[in-house]
């Protein structure tokens, strides 16, 4: 009887200590994002540190991915609602092809966001292997990295987001 009631206290020490942990941020310093050059569809190049100060959410899909046609349009309603709130999605297409089909994608494809016909609201942004490999490799699409303010990774998901997760999630870094 002494046994088992010091193994469960014991125990219950232990689960107190990982969730007063995890509530601290596990006392874990989290990753930089990378200080990555991407470009646009245009040529232009765009720095992932001009949005610093900003939550980022890192989107890499493509235009053949079908679960990632299923995200874009909650991060068209998602630029549209925190947008304001300092915060900013960012679509890499991941497509071998680059402009030539990303271009005319972003430019004709519409999505149904709550009823309306939408255009992507978000800078899209063309990808490679080195941008791949900067975000320490990707698994599959879409993959999707949150960043802080200050320029941590907080999250990574790989496949297709969960529309309450993720709002939570950028919720609670705003």
């Amino acid at each position: 009887m002494k046994k088992t009631l010091l193994i469960l206290l014991g125990l219950a020490v232990i689960v107190t200590g990982v969730v007063i942990a995890e509530r601290r941020g596990g006392g874990v310093e989290l990753p930089d994002a990378p200080d990555v050059i991407f470009k646009d569809p245009s040529g232009k190049e765009v720095r992932l540190q001009d949005f610093r100060g900003k939550v980022v959410l890192v989107n890499f899909w493509a235009t053949w991915c079908a679960p990632c046609k299923i995200e874009i349009p909650w991060f068209i309603e998602f630029q549209d609602k925190y947008g304001p709130q300092g915060f900013t999605v960012l679509g890499v297409a991941m497509d071998d092809e680059g402009a030539e089909v990303v271009g005319p994608y972003f430019r004709d494809e519409r999505f149904d966001v709550n009823g309306a016909d939408r255009q992507m609201n978000y800078p899209i942004l063309l990808g490679n292997d080195e941008i791949d490999r900067q975000f320490g490799g990707l698994i599959g699409l879409p993959t999707t990295v949150v960043i802080s303010r200050d320029g941590k990774i907080v999250k990574r998901f790989i496949g297709l987001v969960n529309h309450e997760y993720i709002v939570k999630e950028i919720e609670g870094l705003l």
